[in-house]
Parts: C-alpha cells; structure tokens; sequence
C-alpha cells in the first residue's frame, strides 16, 4: 500500500481544524484520500482533470468573495487595506479596531500591555506621553519611511478643540499610506491602560466598547527651530496686471506688500500672462505693467518669482479672472482648431497649444516652440538688470494647462467633476499623425488609435474596459499607447526647457507638476494615465520626467501639497501622500531641487503645520527640505489681523526661527 504524509494532507485539504475530535476527521480523510489515489492495482495515479478545474474554479470563487469583502471593508466601514490585500490583513485591520495591537511579525496582544513595567512591589505602571516626538521608533507610522514625520496630525485633529474621538488602531506595515491614520495614538503615545485618565480626558464608550479621546485644547507641535531656512513666496493676484498691461491699483498693492516685508515674506511670485504680453500681433510685446510692478519691488528689497504663463486664466478652480490667448493666435484656431487639444468627442481645448504643433510652422510662420522662446528671450532682453542683480531668482516655465507640464484632461468646461477619471486628448490632426509614426515604425500601424474602452470624463475605472484590473492598458496595444502618450509630454517639456535654459542662463528654471492623487490605489491609476503620467502600478512613471529635468539642471514645483477636507478620499481610492512621497523622492534621490504650493486656501494653524511638516520632513534620513515655497495667494483675507498673526507664525517657523512659546 501507497503511504502518503497525513501532515501535507491536513495543511491542502483539511486546513485549520477544531482541537475536539481532529483526529479521528483527519484519519478518516486520510483514508479516503488514499483510497481515492491508490486503485486496485497499488499503482498510484495522478488527480484527474476534472478535480484540478473544480481546484481552480474553488480558488476563483475564493478570490471573487475576497475582492467584495475587502471592497466593502474599504467603502463602508472606512479600513485602510492596501490593494492586493490578503486574509492576514483583514484579521490585522480587525484586531486593531478592537483596540489590540498588531506588530508586522503577526505578534497580537492587548493595547494596555504596551509600555507597562513592574515596579518593585509588582503593580504595573503606565508610561503615557503626550508628544508625538516621543514615540518609540517600532511602533512609528510608516509614513516616516516616506520622509513624512511621525508626529503628523491631520487637519480633522486640529479642527476639533474639545471634541470626543474614537482612538485609532496602532499602524502597521500592512497598511496603505494615509497622513490621518494613528494620528490621535501619536498624540497620547502607544501604550497605557488610558481607560477612564482624568488626565487625559479619555473614558470608555459604553455602546461599542470603543476607549473615546476628549481632545485637549492645545494640542502638542513640533518646534521648527533651528530648522534649514525655506524661502516664502506669495503669489500675487491673477489680475494684478490688467488686459492693457497695466499695473491695477499699485497704492493699495504697495500697502499690502509692506505688510510681506514686515513679516519677512522674501519675496513675491507673478504670472506674466503670454495673452497680455503678446496680445496683439505676432513679436510685438507689452511689458510696462510687469516694468512697473518690478520696479516696486525692487525699492522694498523683496525677491521676485516669474510664472511664464503661456496658457489662458479662467475656467480653473481659484481663477477670478478671464486671460485668454492672444488674439492673434485664437485668429488661427478658428480656421485650424487643430492647433488647440482635442478629445475623442472632438471637444477642443483652448487653454494651450496643442503639443503636436511644437514643431510644426502653422503660427504665421513659426513653430509654437519658437513662439515660446521668442517671448522668454524678449523678457531676458527688457528685464536684464533685475537679471544681473539676482532679484528674478526663478523662472517657472508653463508647460501646459495651468502652467503644469500635463494633458487637459480634466476640464471643468466640458464637464468633468471629482473624481472622474478624465480624457485622453490627442485627437487633434498633429497628435494623430504623430501616432500613426509611432506605430509605423512599431510595425503595427492598425494600433494608430486612442483607446475606445476608455471611458468618459467622470467615469470610475471599474467602469471601463480600459482602465479596469486586468484591462487594455496593460495589454500589448495599451502599453504601446500609454508609451508614446506619456512619451510626447516628456519630449514637450524637454524642448521648451532647453530653450528655457538657453534664454535665462544663470537664472533657475523650474517645471510644475501636479498631483493626480485620485485612483492612486489602483491598479491602472486612471487619473494619472490620462493626464500623461504612465505610472501604473508596475511602472515608475515620473522617473523619465525626473531624468528629462536633471539633464536641464531644472528645479521641479511639485502642487500636491495638501488636499481639501471636503475631497472624499475614500471614495476614490485615493493618496496624495503616497504620490507626494513618490514624486518629491524620487526628485530628492536625483539630487533635484523641490518647491512647492499650497493648493487650496490656507489660513489656520493645523494648515500650516500640515505644509510645515512637508516642507521640512523630520525623518528624512539626509534632512532633504523644499528649496522654495509659494503661498497662495496675496488677498484682503490674508492681511486681516488674526489671519496675518498665524501667517507670520508660518514664516518663521519656515524660516527656521524660534518662536515664544518655545523658548524656555
């Protein structure tokens, strides 16, 4: 008689087993197992076809009803489970809400067991601290691994005064990252019996068993003192320079930028608009308002931070104000709309020039990398002397819709909303026949198309054949297509840059990028494919812009710095401290100077602890911090007393300074 090993046939078949009555279930098995293997000749035989197809339609049902559980753990109840998660991270993320603590190994134990220590007459004592900085460095969110500080916490932390929480589960590192979680643990350290601590203000929910916070009103921050030194711009207003180039109202801009000086702001950053500057006819610019505004700032001693905007304002969140193109060029879109970013619909885009024509002469005789270059080297040429005395101490050059190097893929105009997935926009004539070249020269000119699965404005990419797990885009068609979609923005933003750097040498130059974050957590990252960013779950797709940068010895300002309380995160699957982390790294690790920007209006204190936090990241292990920051934007609110208090706060804490109530 065949002998077989029980052991194995327990660990495939049985599984885990009640301890009563085991044995003889597992005898019996046994012998069924053998007698299913062995036939009456005592040759063994292999399993039958049948049985390995009924194996595999098992483990598919398996991994179906895994996939709606952990779907409906991540859409109900909120649990922070990464994406190809597993049974062991459920269970985790289970004994976590129930207050244990789960170490990486698996190790599980009572949260109150943590930091207790005997004393000499055996009673246990709790060691509770009260400040971020103190937690122990096994127990540390793994957002410190990210350059992210441990001691984070997240606006919904500092928003409520006196309010009553759930405590958090202690993080580990099967979780995904998210800037919010652990956060109220970080703030009352990881271990402690905290039941019912009049000190603390923590008592039992009685309902769900839950240990609930009363948050104390002054909450613990990390002193920035000593701190590498960042530089604050402010943005100036969209309109600060009117349709005639003129400067507006240039008293009440003078009072207010005293008010920067006062608080040692250093210095202000200023779209110049290619619709104002060129508005007319081809080569004939306008610079007297720009003149004047620089000439103010250069009596009140502040640096100076120039946007070259070769896009329109209006139609964006945050802009108050119409500039379109000049009107030479929208002249010509209207006889050639193919000039201007076209969908599959054929909805056209005129927020910028199409990058197809980059090197085709369809504007009066000239290419639009040629217009770009003209325009930087007319504003080289008038502003030389600001120039040679350093005060013009970075260039931004625009690059696409907003100023950032991306696809319009977004537009509110034709009606896209948060958190749609966007368009792809290469159906303009140019981009087409740079397609076709494409897949010539692949030898698959039948692949010269967009996608056609590929969704709408605001689908979601379950929704899509494109975008969904397993879809087109990671087929043979759709790696060629996102290669030379994602391809053509690098070689744009590699063009205009080295010009850029041609006509402002000496000068920095940057290039802007923004933050995709929705869809992060997906396989496809949908958000980020249409937007030109190939950065799929198995590829890096910021490293070719990172390599494109370092050639042109070019800074990056990065605009993911925060993101809206209202945005639902959760819905969209989305991370923007995992993208940030990604981007703003991989810049550090190639040695690349990183600004940045707040996103949304900022006035408040946990805002700017937030921006602090990632401009000065305590844990990065080579001190790695932004080279610049940019507040956006000057405004009557800023300036208003409390308003102007917290913001000179900011400045020194960016600037490296020592502030009162840290001083001893």
């Amino acid at each position: 008689m065949v002998t077989s090993n029980p052991s194995a046939v327990v660990g495939s078949d049985v599984g885990v087993l009640s301890t009563s009555g085991s044995n003889r279930f597992v005898m019996q098995h046994n012998q069924q197992y053998q007698d299913q293997q062995t036939p009456l000749g005592g040759s063994r035989r292999c399993r039958p076809q049948e049985e390995k197809e009924r194996t595999k339609l098992r483990e598919r049902q398996r991994r179906a009803i895994t996939a709606k559980i952990l779907a409906g753990l991540r859409r109900h109840g909120n649990y922070n489970l990464r994406v190809r998660a597993d049974i062991n991270d459920v269970i985790a993320a289970l004994a976590r809400e129930a207050g244990w603590v789960v170490l990486p190994d698996g190790t599980t134990f009572p949260s109150r067991s943590q930091n207790t220590r005997t004393t000499g007459g055996g009673a246990p004592t709790t060691a509770v601290t009260s400040s971020s900085a103190q937690m122990p460095a096994q127990h540390s969110s793994p957002n410190s691994s990210r350059g992210i500080s441990p001691g984070y916490r997240g606006a919904v932390d500092y928003n409520a005064t006196h309010m009553k929480v759930g405590l958090p589960p202690t993080s580990s590192s099967y979780d995904a990252s998210n800037g919010a979680r652990s956060q109220t643990s970080a703030m009352i350290g990881d271990g402690g019996d905290l039941h019912n601590d009049p000190l603390l203000g923590i008592s039992i929910d009685n309902d769900n068993n839950r240990q609930v916070v009363d948050m104390p009103t002054k909450l613990q921050e990390r002193d920035f003192a000593g701190t590498p030194y960042v530089p604050i711009y402010v943005m100036l207003p969209l309109g600060v320079v009117n349709m005639k180039c003129e400067l507006v109202d240039p008293d009440g801009l003078v009072k207010q930028l005293k008010v920067l000086k006062s608080i040692n702001v250093d210095g202000v950053t200023v779209d110049c608009w290619w619709g104002i500057i060129e508005a007319h006819a081809p080569q004939e610019y306008n610079w007297n308002g720009y003149k004047r505004l620089f000439q103010i700032l250069r009596e009140l001693k502040m640096k100076l931070q120039v946007v070259m905007s070769f896009h329109e304002c209006g139609g964006n969140v945050g802009d108050d104000v119409c500039i379109p193109l000049p009107h030479w060029v929208a002249e010509i879109g209207r006889t050639n709309p193919d000039i201007f970013f076209t969908d599959r619909s054929g909805k056209r885009d005129p927020e910028c020039l199409s990058w197809g024509i980059d090197k085709e002469r369809v504007l009066r005789g000239r290419t639009a990398v040629e217009v770009y270059f003209d325009c930087m080297r007319s504003f080289r040429v008038e502003f030389d002397e600001f120039f040679e005395d350093g005060m013009i101490s970075m260039i931004v050059v625009g690059l696409g819709p907003c100023g950032e190097l991306r696809y319009p893929c977004n537009p509110v105009k034709h009606g896209w909303r948060y958190p749609g997935i966007g368009e792809f926009q290469c159906y303009d004539q140019y981009m087409l026949k740079s397609l076709r070249k494409a897949a010539e020269l692949r030898g698959h000119s039948f692949w010269a198309r967009g996608p056609e699965n590929a969704g709408s404005y605001n689908s979601r990419p379950h929704e899509t054949g494109f975008f969904c797990d397993g879809g087109d885009y990671d087929g043979y068609y759709g790696r060629f297509f996102l290669n030379w979609y994602s391809q053509v923005l690098v070689d744009h933003g590699d063009r205009v840059l080295s010009l850029a750097k041609l006509a402002f040498e000496g000068t920095c130059v940057s290039a802007k990028l923004s933050g995709f974050h929705w869809w992060y957590k997906t396989a496809s990252h949908a958000a980020e494919l249409t937007a030109g960013f190939y950065n799929s779950s198995n590829r890096n797709g910021y490293a070719a812009i990172t390599a494109m940068l370092k050639r042109h010895k070019a800074a990056l300002c990065f605009t993911c710095s925060e993101t809206s309380i209202d945005m639902d995160l959760s819905q969209s699957l989305s991370d923007p401290e995992g993208l940030s982390w990604q981007v703003v790294s991989g810049a550090w690790d190639a040695c690349i100077p990183v600004a940045s920007e707040n996103s949304f209006p900022c006035h408040d204190r946990q805002g700017y602890s937030y921006l602090l936090e990632r401009a000065k990241p305590m844990s990065h292990p080579d001190g790695r911090h932004f080279s610049a920051f940019t507040y956006l934007r000057l405004s009557p609110l800023l300036t208003e007393r409390q308003n102007l208090i917290e913001f000179e706060r900011f400045v020194k804490r960016m600037h490296g300074e020592a502030l009162l109530e840290y001083q001893r």
